[in-house]
């Protein structure tokens, strides 16, 4: 694998620990502007609709910068987002600094994607995806853990000081490693809109916001069912999280190499999996063991499909992938949303802290449907392709009589 695709896993790594530490910041950043839990919530929801809305407005911005240049200036733009939120004199400025730093989220993955899936030969592109979405993964093992312990003994303000710092790292592995890559002539704007009229794209980004909701309608919710309905400590979700973090990092890397094998297995067998564990979360919340071995199932099956849902829509986006490729990273977002305010309902209506997890099964089963879907209509489509193809050749082939 190039060296350049550790550069964008290094941004990755930065991006995934900023968009996930302040979950385990929550009480100490409310606690010093003094402002509720719910309240100090939107930053996480201000990120996430950051990411929805800077995926597509970053990438169209930059439809006429080489795709090199465009990284950096979006690490430049984490970088600012981050120093902002650190020196955040009132809630609203760290709010302000969130999103900023959220708008170079989608489009820095799905530029990233293209560059990655670029920088190798074609039967490795799944797994450069999945390389470069390895920092994503390592950051919930690795970043969010330490820098929630950075946050907690030292100062959260600290902890997003780093997180800038590490922004500069990237910047300048991306400003060393990766190599110029022109923009492909001829493509514009429209081309990259054109890609939405497929209906096998709009299809792959419906599978990703349904599949990776299942995710995290379950582990929005894995504080309070684990310590209540598993009895856990409180200290100990930290290392259930960090748990779940390494099935993440191992799916990713599965998800990637078999991908490159057989695309549409790969979804059929994880999210189909994903569904069947979700819904076994249920009974298994009850049990310490079983939720443990759970927890870490969940974040390896949802993340063997991120790098064929993400190789899939450069596949169908061909041509102009670079504005699909960003979408399809606010697509996981607005995933996270949606299935986090689903579960959050389940539990007000008073069907109990297991309740998201029914929630999740039945996301990831709507992913599996569309997924069967997908392959059906591109089986009949080929099909009608060789039809015309055949008919074509054998007119070719009549000879003409006067």
């Amino acid at each position: 694998m190039p060296l350049a695709l550790l550069a964008l896993a290094i941004g990755a790594f930065g991006i995934g620990t900023t968009e996930f530490v302040i979950m385990g910041l929550l009480p100490e950043v409310a606690g010093d502007f003094g402002v509720s839990i719910p309240t100090a919530g939107l930053l996480v929801t201000g990120y996430a609709l950051g990411v929805v809305i800077g995926a597509p407005l970053m990438t169209v911005l930059g439809t006429k910068v080489s795709r090199k240049r465009m990284l950096m200036l979006l690490m430049g733009l984490f970088i600012a987002g981050n120093l902002v939120s650190a020196v955040a004199p009132t809630f609203a400025i760290m709010l302000i600094g969130r999103v900023i730093a959220s708008l170079a989220h989608g489009a820095f993955f799905g530029i990233g994607s293209v560059v990655a899936a670029e920088l190798v030969a074609p039967d490795k592109k799944a797994g450069a995806i999945a390389m470069m979405f390895t920092g994503l993964t390592v950051a919930n093992v690795v970043g969010v853990p330490l820098g929630t312990l950075i946050g907690q003994d030292v100062g959260w303000r600290v902890t997003f000081g780093i997180v800038a710092a590490l922004g500069l790292v990237g910047l300048a592995g991306i400003a060393r490693l990766v190599p110029e890559m022109p923009r492909p002539e001829g493509v514009h704007l429209r081309h990259e809109l054109a890609a939405f009229k497929n209906a096998q794209v709009l299809l792959a980004m419906a599978m990703t916001v349904l599949g990776f909701g299942g995710v995290f309608a379950a582990i929005t919710y894995i504080a309070p069912m684990m310590t209540h309905i598993a009895g856990f400590a409180d200290g100990s979700v930290t290392w259930l999280l960090v748990l779940f973090g390494l099935g993440m990092v191992g799916g990713n890397l599965i998800g990637g190499k078999f991908a490159d094998r057989a695309l549409m297995p790969m979804l059929y067998v994880s999210l189909g999996a994903l569904a069947a564990v979700l819904a076994l979360f249920t009974l298994t919340a009850h049990n310490k063991i079983a939720a443990t071995v759970t927890i870490a199932l969940i974040g390896a099956l949802g993340f063997a499909t991120v790098p064929p849902l993400q190789k899939r829509v450069l596949d169908q986006a061909h041509g102009a992938p670079t504005l699909a490729s960003a979408v399809n990273i606010g697509a996981f977002n607005l995933g996270n949303a949606l299935s986090a305010w689903l579960g959050g309902m389940v539990i007000a209506a008073g069907f109990g802290y297991t309740a998201p997890n029914w929630v999740g099964a039945a996301l990831a089963a709507a992913a599996l449907v569309l997924a069967v879907l997908s392959a059906a209509l591109e089986r009949r489509d080929s099909g009608r392709t060789a039809v015309v193809a055949s008919a074509s050749a054998a007119g070719q082939r009549t000879p003409v009589h006067h």
